[in-house]
C-alpha cells in the first residue's frame, strides 16, 4: 500500500476536487476535460491505493466521505499555494512581454478603449492582450484577469491600482425630438417614454434615480447593457440617463441636462498586489492612465458635445 499512496500526484487531487465540486462524475469529466469512464476508472485507482472510500454514491450525487473531505481540503490549499506562486513569478518578468489578461465591460471597450489597446500594441509588439467582457467582478487572485479595468466607487479591498478619470452620466433624448437644447422640463420628461438598465443592474446609481423618479408604466424598453442604452435612445425608444462619453460623440443625441455628480463613478485600472511591479502590467497601466488623462474632457463631460453648436 505504501508505494501506490507514494505515487499520487497532483492531477489525483485535482480529479477528486472536481468531482466533489460537480457532485457527480460526468460533470466533474467535463470541467476535466476528460471522458467519464477515465474519471470513474481513476477514482477507483485512487481509492484502492488510498485503501478508503472517497465518496458515498448517492440518489442526488457524489458526497464526500471524512477522507474524502481531507483530500478536497488539501486540493483547495494547494491550488491556492500554486496561484499565489504563478502570481509571484509573473511579477517578477524581466520585460514587458507576453500576454496580459484584461477585464473590463462592453461600453467602455467600444468607446473608450479599443484604440487605447491598439496604441499599446503598437508601442509594445511583444505583448499580447486577451481582453475579457464582463459586468461582473473576476476573481483576479485567482488569475481570471491580470488586470481589471472598471466603473465603481468602491474597488475591491484586495485590488491595488489607480483612479484614472470620474465618468460622467446626463439625460439624453434623440435630438430629432428636441430640437432645442434644455427646452425639456420636468413636466415634458414625465410624459416621455424612458429607456432603463435591468434590475439585474440595480447597484448602479442610475438604475436606483429611475426606479425612484420615473412611472414603472413609462420605462418602455429595458436593457442589461449601458452600449444597448445608448442605441435605445438614438432608435427613439425614449430618453434615458447615459455616460458623457457614449453620447456626447453621436450627434443624433442632444444632452437634456447637465452632468449629474450624484451619477458619476470614478474609472479605475486595477490588479493584484502580487503583479503591480511585473513589467507587463507596470507598462500597461502607466500608458492606459497617460492616455486616458487625455481623453478626461469627454470622460468627465466637461467637453462641448458633438453638434451642440449647430443646433
Amino acid at each position: 500500500m505504501a508505494e501506490p499512496f507514494r505515487n499520487l500526484a497532483w492531477d489525483d487531487f485535482r480529479l477528486v476536487k472536481a468531482i466533489a465540486d460537480a457532485k457527480g462524475l460526468p460533470s466533474a469529466a467535463q470541467q476535466l476535460g476528460i471522458n467519464h469512464s477515465t474519471v470513474f476508472r481513476r477514482l477507483r485507482q485512487i481509492e484502492t491505493a488510498l485503501g478508503t472510500p472517497l465518496f458515498e454514491r448517492h440518489r442526488l450525487g457524489y458526497v464526500a466521505t471524512a477522507a474524502g473531505e481531507e483530500m478536497v481540503a488539501l486540493a483547495t490549499r494547494l491550488d491556492d499555494d500554486i496561484t499565489a506562486f504563478t502570481r509571484k513569478v509573473s511579477g517578477r518578468e524581466p520585460s514587458p512581454a507576453g500576454e496580459l489578461r484584461v477585464t473590463t465591460n462592453d461600453s467602455l471597450l467600444v468607446h473608450l478603449l479599443t484604440p487605447l489597446f491598439a496604441l499599446f500594441l503598437e508601442q509594445c509588439p511583444d505583448m499580447r492582450l486577451d481582453v475579457v467582457l464582463s459586468n461582473q467582478p473576476l476573481n483576479l487572485s485567482k488569475r481570471d484577469a491580470d488586470v481589471a479595468i472598471r466603473a465603481t466607487d468602491n474597488p475591491p479591498e484586495t485590488l491595488v491600482g489607480r483612479r484614472a478619470a470620474r465618468i460622467a452620466w446626463a439625460l439624453y433624448g434623440r435630438a430629432a425630438d428636441f430640437p432645442v437644447p434644455g427646452a425639456a422640463d420636468a413636466d415634458m420628461l414625465r410624459r416621455r417614454a424612458w429607456v432603463s438598465l435591468g434590475e439585474d443592474m440595480a447597484g448602479m446609481k442610475v438604475v436606483r434615480r429611475v426606479r425612484d423618479n420615473v412611472p414603472p408604466e413609462r420605462i418602455a424598453y429595458r436593457t442589461n447593457s449601458v452600449l444597448g442604452l445608448g442605441e435605445a435612445v438614438e432608435a427613439g425608444i425614449g430618453v434615458a440617463y447615459l455616460p458623457c462619453l457614449i453620447a456626447d460623440v453621436r450627434p443624433a443625441l442632444v444632452r437634456l441636462a447637465p452632468p449629474d455628480p450624484e451619477l458619476s463613478a470614478d474609472l479605475w485600472l486595477l490588479t493584484h498586489p502580487d503583479l503591480r511591479h511585473a513589467p507587463r502590467v507596470r507598462v500597461f497601466l502607466d500608458f492606459m492612465a497617460a492616455e486616458i488623462a487625455k481623453r478626461r474632457r469627454v470622460i468627465e463631460g466637461t467637453g462641448l458635445p458633438v453638434g451642440q453648436a449647430e443646433r
